[in-house]
């Protein structure tokens, strides 16, 4: 069975390819993690979380179109699936839930 869980970081590189969305390949997302969080991340790290997501199910890729600024490469391109979408749904309910039910800010309500 595929595991269905979302890791924080899984989590925050699954929302930037979101973000992104036509612009959404490795170095881009790894840049965008860095300017988003203000931590460092190598692209080893992004490349595996996002081979990661796209086992799991939450992710699809495809080859975009050569470019002549990387010498004639293609970019692989990540969109979120269906259960991507599910899983941040999830989650974010998750965490607005438990934020909700701390007593230091139960005098906020947080909205899903």
């Amino acid at each position: 069975m595929k595991e269905t869980r979302l890791g924080e970081f899984e989590e925050i590189i699954l929302l930037l390819v979101g973000i992104l969305e036509n612009e959404a390949y490795a170095f881009k997302i790894a840049e965008e993690f860095e300017s988003q969080t203000g931590k460092s991340v190598s692209i080893g790290a992004t490349h595996s979380t996002l081979d990661r997501l796209c086992n799991k199910g939450f992710l699809t890729s495809k080859l975009g179109e050569p470019t002549a600024v990387r010498g004639g490469r293609r970019k692989r391109i990540y969109t979120i699936s269906a259960s991507g979408q599910r899983a941040l749904e999830a989650s974010k309910n998750l965490r607005i839930s438990l934020w909700n039910q701390y007593p230091a800010f139960t005098k906020f309500t947080f909205q899903t």
